[in-house]
C-alpha cells in the first residue's frame, strides 16, 4: 500500500575537482530531477529512499545523508498516488547518497542520467524543491 509521502534522492560522488551530482531525465515528462518515489507498506522515509535508489539506479549499500530540505506536493501532481480522504498534499523528504562509482543502471522511469557540477545540475532541474535539496546537499558536503 502506498504511504502518504514522497522521497527525493541525489546521488553524489567526490572527485579531484569537487563533487558531482547525478540527475535523471524522466522518460514520460522529459524533465530533469533527482530520484523520487513514494513510500510503501510500513517503510520509513529512509527505507523508501534506499528502495527507490535501488529500483531506479541499482544503487546498493551506500551512505545516505538525510537533508532538512522538505516540501509538500499536491496529490494531483503525484501520478500513482491513490487519493485518501482529507489528504491533499504529500510531504517530500530529501536525501543524498554517496557513490564510489559513476556507473548507474537506470530503471524504466528515466531515459538517461548525467553527472554534473552543482551549478550545471541546478540549472537543469525543473522543480524548486529539487534545487533546494541539491543546494543543501552541496552546502553540507563542501562545508565538511
Amino acid at each position: 500500500m502506498r504511504k502518504p509521502y514522497q522521497v527525493l534522492i541525489f546521488p553524489y560522488i567526490k572527485t579531484g575537482r569537487g563533487y558531482l551530482y547525478a540527475i535523471f531525465k524522466r522518460k514520460d515528462l522529459k524533465f530533469w530531477q533527482g530520484i523520487s518515489g513514494g513510500g510503501e507498506n510500513n517503510e520509513t522515509p529512509i527505507k523508501a529512499a534506499k528502495r527507490e535508489v535501488f529500483e531506479e539506479a541499482k544503487i546498493k549499500r551506500s551512505k545516505f545523508i538525510k537533508l532538512d530540505s522538505m516540501t509538500t506536493i499536491p496529490i494531483d501532481c503525484v501520478g500513482n498516488y491513490k487519493r485518501e480522504k482529507n489528504i491533499l498534499v504529500l510531504p517530500e523528504y530529501s536525501f543524498g547518497v554517496e557513490m564510489s562509482s559513476k556507473e548507474l543502471v537506470i530503471g524504466k522511469e528515466h531515459s538517461g542520467y548525467k553527472w554534473l557540477s552543482y551549478k550545471k545540475a541546478r540549472e537543469l532541474l525543473k522543480y524548486d524543491s529539487n534545487k533546494s535539496a541539491l543546494w543543501e546537499l552541496n552546502y553540507r558536503l563542501i562545508k565538511k
